[in-house]
């Protein structure tokens, strides 16, 4: 559930505008497009240099290396570079507060620490996520991917098994506001907000099934399933989609 999660949240960055475009970011960009994230990274760390304390370049460099995360074999190599995307991130927040995207931008690094972590580490972020997530809130209330992480969310933390729900009571002190029908509420919101985003339809059909309503799970993975990839790392969630739509079928 929460590598699946981690898919998600790479694509909240690619709505992101460039106030200045040069060459260097525009080639960036074009790199970026084609899902070339290697290529992109070493663009957008020239950029860096031509352009520095630009908070635009500075989460993009932070989204390459999130996305180049997964294709690292080892924990060591995926929270190093975990850890180098999450520097960029808070630095790029840091010179645009109130920039709903930048405010949201290091729960995808905490994301993927929280995934290589130890359970005790996964409670610790989860809190540290859902700040984040609703710091993000507070200055878009429309932002479509925040709504979508948010109910994505209420979903883990209502399905924690025993020992989590240790953890979570140790270090919040009491088990969260956290429920599966709040989480389905938020996905909801981002589909209305971004109809077009398949993401969002296939992880509210995940919603609605973890609920037992099939036929709604079903109308939201076909609609899901029917719309383009907007990312590299589309097609886990999609194969996992395809998977429990055909178990639904007679």
């Amino acid at each position: 559930m929460l590598l699946r999660l981690l898919f998600l949240l790479l694509a909240i960055t690619g709505a992101l505008l460039a106030g200045e475009q040069t060459p260097l970011v525009r080639d960036a960009l074009a790199a970026e497009e084609k899902w070339d994230s290697a290529g992109a990274l070493r663009l957008f760390l020239e950029a860096d240099k031509a352009q520095p304390n630009d908070a635009f370049i500075l989460q993009k460099i932070a989204k390459q290396y999130s996305d180049l995360v997964f294709a690292q074999k080892d924990d060591a190599a995926k929270k190093e570079l975990a850890e180098r995307a999450l520097g960029y991130a808070q630095r790029s927040l840091a010179l645009e507060p109130g920039n709903a995207v930048y405010a949201l931008s290091p729960a995808i690094c905490h994301g993927h620490l929280a995934l290589v972590g130890s359970i005790r580490t996964k409670v610790e972020l989860s809190r540290v996520i859902k700040d984040e997530i609703e710091h993000a809130l507070q200055l878009d209330p429309n932002y479509a991917w925040a709504h979508h992480l948010l109910g994505r969310w209420h979903g883990e933390l209502a399905t924690l098994g025993p020992t989590a729900r240790f953890l979570v009571r140790l270090f919040y002190g009491r088990l969260p506001d956290a429920s599966r029908e709040k989480g389905i509420r938020h996905l909801q919101r981002a589909t209305e907000l971004e109809p077009a985003e398949p993401n969002h339809w296939i992880d509210l059909g995940f919603a609605y099934a973890e609920t037992g309503q099939s036929a709604d799970a079903r109308r939201c993975w076909e609609r899901g399933l029917a719309l383009p990839a907007t990312g590299p790392h589309d097609e886990p969630a999609r194969e996992h989609a395809r998977a429990a739509l055909a178990r639904l079928r007679p």
